[in-house]
């Protein structure tokens, strides 16, 4: 039986602090600091507050799971994803919303589940309360920027083969793709560059509690790609890789 309720914003704007403070406490310091996420985020509840929920455990209304996502205008062509992930979707949804466009689709920002009741099926509930969503408002289309959440212990090796990485019995490798792909979505291709983290040395060795002694590529806890550091331009640069998948809704397994 399920044991959860899905509250969006416009319905339970009271959890949207809870919803907040789950969602910043599931990454990587350095992720805190993508210009175009912080520039952009905040507007999300109050231009798309259907498009952001949580998953409220009934009786005792905790929050178990939230997920953020917005309108987007999109051609349905594959080839036309941004390369830039979050970082193009994001601002983009946002002014066309702002512009009173109508959209065509959706895409996914961030799910996160509760440390304490991951295991227990909660991301996959929300990939399909998120396409139930889409599908409310007349859309046929989710697509989703993911971040593979096992890509940072292979972090040398290119996104576009990792994500194609199935175990013995035919799923995927990684479990967050393998989540969407069960939930029927097909996997697109790369957006190479969803997130750029920019910083001097010191703010990387304060986000990393590393050493970052001279000029070079380094694999810090998190990433999914080495960080490029220039010692004499005193200078950190991530750029993360997101892969795309698209739901076509409507069509979900059963």
């Amino acid at each position: 039986m399920t044991r959860f309720d899905v509250a969006t914003v416009s319905e339970r704007p009271d959890l949207l602090s809870e919803m907040q403070e789950l969602g910043g406490s599931a990454w990587p310091e350095f992720l805190a600091h993508d210009e175009t996420v912080n520039r952009w985020w905040s507007l999300l509840p109050e231009l798309a507050p259907d498009y952001q929920f949580v998953l409220v455990e009934r009786g005792s209304g905790v929050v178990l799971a939230c997920a953020n996502a917005l309108p987007i205008v999109w051609d349905g062509r594959s080839e036309t994803l941004p390369a830039e992930g979050i970082d193009a979707v994001l601002p983009a949804g946002i002014e066309a919303i702002r512009h009173g466009q109508s959209p065509t689709a959706a895409s996914a920002l961030m799910i996160v589940v509760r440390r304490e009741v991951r295991g227990q099926g909660l991301s996959g509930a929300c990939v399909r309360a998120l396409r139930e969503i889409v599908e409310a408002h007349g859309l046929a289309s989710l697509v989703a920027p993911v971040r593979p959440i096992w890509k940072d212990r292979y972090p040398l090796i290119p996104l576009e083969r990792y994500a194609y990485w199935r175990r013995p019995d035919g799923a995927l490798f990684d479990p967050w793709l393998r989540v969407h792909e069960q939930a029927g979505a097909e996997l697109v291709g790369v957006a190479p560059r969803s997130m750029c983290i920019a910083g001097t040395v010191a703010d990387w060795e304060r986000w990393t509690r590393m050493t970052l002694p001279e000029t070079g590529s380094y694999v810090v806890p998190g990433a999914l790609v080495p960080v490029e550091v220039d010692s004499e331009r005193d200078e950190g640069v991530y750029v993360e890789p997101n892969f795309w998948m698209h739901h076509h809704c409507g069509d979900a397994p059963v």
